[in-house]
């Protein structure tokens, strides 16, 4: 860990056994199971459950949704918080489906490092490297995992020169595979010069003198420790040096190899996390920068949960915390709206599962009870009215209206699409001329998530039919009376959206790039950040 000062304080010496992470990847890369080892080498659970095994005990602890149970599959982002060896981790488990990417790049403002997994017979997929991109522009430390070892696999350095020449990143291994496949007999720790068999403990490394040692052939073979001499020296010379400012910088990715399924390498990979990943960095805000060591509360909603309880219909804010300490009963002002929002109950998460927090620090990710107040992208602080920045919300591709089976049910139909869009599962939209709401998503699996948890969570069978419209762009613009003109002149066109900023509603893509031509004095945006910050345009 990164050393203190003796005169550091109490927030300072806490934000620095803090390491918050996300873990991305490309669906099947198996990044559901590497979090489920990961808790079992922290100590949190003491038995792993494979994605697709069956029954209660081995269910993923981090997939608790019925629809993740029975597809198998991540949709929404985890927390999950543990200790092992002083250090505390925040764990966010993030959808790898690109269906559910606007989630996950919503988590990403929420960590100071990121996991990223490889299957080591696909290397980079599209998702990954869309992933890493959303990481690169954050400038987010990566720590690659090249998992499935244990299977058949691409050669290695051409691996790593994936990563270098498809992602611009540098490479530093860290470990190195001994075998492949059905051979695969371990790792060779290159910093620490020690043998890492399969199917051992931590406890069970062998020290070396090197890749040389003669020790090596009667621990793994004779073929298998002349191939591990020779890949290990030219993996030296051929590859950077592990640079910590480099990688924090996010230049540089240090490269873990292993067997999550068989929970191997995944106690080396969390070793390096505690050691390399950076404690909670300082946060831009609109009025200044935020340090995790100062006395002052500050934190920011990134996202929010509905019915993680149904038996009790509740609603949960997540919340990042930047700077200060966090005590039970504190009430901190909602910047967004100068509101006092009490914090009597805040919890600490353990997927579905989670406990009151006496305490909590910067780094640490808490639950706040949320009764349709706070809102993804809100700040909260002791007083000081700063916004933190980062919170994107992102054009939907698919507009569907909602086509409800029962009439009866329109008002509570009402009330789930606007706690879901509270949560992000959706984006709602209510056209300016009383036509009905409008939801948007991403891709045709979130309509599905959407479907199914109106229907298992709210009661609500619903299907949906197509729109005239293929896409929306918010509205922006110095002059407030050009906007007025055109939502007058576009009023079958035109809707605000679930935080009330307006957005141009277009048949196609002929018709927006029009509108852009018409309106020279507006600007259609694609993506913007919460609550009217800063809008960006793709």
């Amino acid at each position: 860990m990164d050393a203190l000062p003796p005169e550091a304080s109490d927030v300072a010496r806490e934000a620095a056994r803090r390491r918050s992470f996300a873990i991305i990847a490309h669906p099947d890369a198996g990044k559901t199971t590497l979090t489920e080892k990961l808790l079992l080498r922290g100590g949190a659970i003491q038995l792993a459950g494979a994605v697709r095994a069956k029954g209660n005990a081995r269910r993923t602890r981090s997939d608790w949704m019925k629809i993740e149970q029975d597809r198998g599959i991540s949709v929404a982002t985890s927390v999950m918080t543990f200790e092992r060896d002083n250090v505390v981790f925040n764990l966010l488990d993030t959808p790898g489906h690109e269906d559910f990417s606007e989630d996950t790049y919503r988590t990403l403002t929420a960590v100071d490092a990121a996991v990223m997994v490889l299957d080591a017979a696909k290397g980079i997929e599209s998702q990954t490297r869309k992933l890493f991109e959303v990481c690169r522009l954050r400038d987010i430390p990566i720590v690659t995992f090249i998992n499935k070892m244990d299977r058949e696999a691409r050669d290695p350095f051409e691996l790593m020169d994936e990563i270098e020449k498809t992602l611009a990143l540098d490479v530093a291994p860290i470990a190195w595979p001994v075998g492949r496949a059905s051979e695969f007999a371990g790792t060779y720790d290159l910093r620490e010069k020690r043998f890492l068999p399969v199917d051992a403990t931590d406890a069970d490394a062998v020290p070396l003198d090197g890749p040389n040692d003669a020790r090596l052939p009667a621990l793994v073979g004779e073929a298998r420790a002349a191939a591990l001499a020779e890949e290990a020296e030219l993996a030296l010379a051929g590859f950077a040096e592990f640079d910590l400012a480099a990688f924090r910088q996010g230049t540089l990715t240090p490269v873990f190899f292993g067997s999550a399924l068989r929970d191997f390498g995944v106690g080396h990979l969390l070793d390096g996390l505690a050691r390399y990943a950076p404690p909670p960095r300082a946060r831009p805000a609109d009025a200044r920068t935020v340090e995790p060591g100062e006395p002052a509360l500050t934190g920011f909603v990134f996202k929010v949960q509905a019915n993680m309880d149904p038996n009790h219909r509740d609603r949960v804010a997540f919340v990042r915390l930047c700077s200060g300490k966090l005590i039970k009963g504190m009430r901190l002002k909602q910047v967004r709206t100068g509101k006092q929002v009490p914090v009597n109950a805040p919890l600490f998460f353990f997927a579905k599962e989670r406990q009151v927090a006496e305490e909590a620090w910067p780094g640490d990710v808490v639950g706040v009870a949320n009764h349709g107040t706070l809102r993804i992208g809100d700040t909260l602080t002791e007083g000081e009215a700063i916004n933190f920045r980062g919170v994107p919300s992102f054009a939907p591709e698919i507009l569907r209206s909602v086509r409800l089976e029962d009439p009866m049910l329109a008002k509570k139909l009402k009330t789930a699409l606007s706690q879901l869009a509270e949560e992000g599962v959706v984006q709602l939209f209510r056209p300016f001329d009383g036509s009905p709401p409008v939801v948007g998503v991403v891709g045709q699996l979130q309509l599905d998530v959407l479907q199914s948890r109106l229907k298992v969570e709210y009661g609500v069978p619903a299907g949906f039919d197509a729109t005239q419209w293929q896409m929306m762009r918010w509205i922006a613009g110095e002059d407030r009376t050009a906007i007025e003109r055109y939502l007058d002149a576009n009023r079958r066109d035109t809707a605000e959206d679930h935080d009330g900023e307006v957005v141009a509603l277009f048949g196609s893509d002929w018709r927006r790039k029009r509108a852009e031509e018409e309106w020279p004095m507006l600007q259609f945006h694609a993506v913007r950040e919460q609550h009217g910050l800063e809008q960006m345009k793709r």
